[in-house]
C-alpha cells in the first residue's frame, strides 16, 4: 500500500474525518446563535441570548474581533512585566533568590 492509498485509507476514518471538519471550521468560522425565553402568562421573566463564535485566532481578527489582545490576565507582555517586576523585587527582599524554590 503507498503512502497516498494509505492516506486516503485513515481519512475515511472517524478521526480523520473529524479533524478535517474541524479544521474547514476553524479556518472558516461558525457562528451558533439560540435565544432562551422565559415566560409566565404571556409575561417575560427572562430572554437570554447566547451568540457562540468558533473559528481560529486568525480568522477572528481577519473578522475584527481581538479581545485577548487587550485583556491583561491574558496578555503577560503588558501589565505581567510590572507584576513579575514586583515579585521579584519581594523575592529579593525576602532573600529568595531566582531559582529557588
Amino acid at each position: 500500500m503507498t503512502r497516498t492509498e494509505l492516506d486516503t485509507f485513515q481519512r475515511r476514518g472517524g478521526q480523520a474525518q473529524l479533524a478535517d471538519v474541524l479544521e474547514r471550521v476553524l479556518d472558516k468560522g461558525i457562528v451558533i446563535a439560540g435565544d432562551i425565553q422565559i415566560n409566565l402568562l404571556d409575561i417575560e421573566l427572562l430572554t437570554i441570548r447566547l451568540r457562540l463564535l468558533v473559528a481560529s485566532a486568525d480568522k477572528a481578527k481577519e473578522m475584527g474581533i481581538d479581545w485577548w489582545e487587550g485583556d491583561p490576565f491574558l496578555s503577560r507582555g503588558r501589565n505581567g512585566g510590572e507584576l513579575e517586576e514586583r515579585i521579584r523585587k519581594l523575592e529579593s527582599a525576602a532573600g529568595i533568590e531566582e531559582g529557588d524554590g
